[in-house]
């Protein structure tokens, strides 16, 4: 089964004659002189279109060479639209990645931060924990200082009170015995 030109192949186009090196007839001028394997050549539709091919006595059947030419240019310019469309959308599809990129960025860049921001709310909150710490122990050793004062202080009252008050139930009983002792000395003068 012969290849189609249209489906990509045209090996057996370029290469089909003996003359030229395409099979061109002698004196044949393309529209674009370039070379056909320069990866920069592009042909277009109205290339195409407009390339003319001489007459020759045995050449090719000019009714089917326009035929193939106006199918051929047909093709490659839905293949360019086509190309065009899908050029398109890359494009919009790579910004909207770019868009996806920088979003994610940002993201990072706020999770980081708010772990940044959550280490050193717990430094933050560990220090002023310290701080609370050491001034309610300060606190309380000055509540314990003034509980040891006023301990002593009651002590002493204490004992000052227990001394009067030993001092005073001295006095009362030798004042108990005098009164006892006179009552006797009344009693037995009687």
């Amino acid at each position: 089964m012969a290849a189609d030109p249209l489906d990509g192949d045209v090996r057996r186009l370029r290469f089909s004659g003996p003359r030229g090196s395409n099979g061109d007839p002698i004196g044949y001028s393309p529209v674009r002189s370039e070379d056909m394997t320069d990866p920069a050549f592009t042909l277009t539709p109205l290339d195409i279109r407009k390339q003319e091919f001489r007459k020759s006595l045995r050449g090719y059947d000019t009714a089917g060479v326009e035929d193939f030419r106006m199918r051929v240019a047909d093709v490659l310019e839905r293949a360019n639209r086509e190309r065009q469309v899908l050029e398109e959308r890359v494009h919009a599809l790579t910004e909207h990645l770019r868009v996806f990129r920088e979003r994610e960025k940002a993201m990072n860049e706020a999770l980081v931060a708010a772990q940044q921001l959550r280490q050193e709310t717990r430094v933050a909150a560990e220090r002023e924990g310290q701080v609370i710490v050491r001034e309610a122990e300060a606190q309380a050793k000055r509540l314990l200082d003034e509980a040891k004062s006023l301990e002593s202080t009651v002590k002493a009252r204490m004992a000052e009170t227990e001394r009067q008050f030993q001092q005073y139930v001295g006095g009362f009983r030798a004042l108990l015995e005098r009164q006892l002792a006179e009552l006797r000395a009344l009693d037995g003068q009687k």
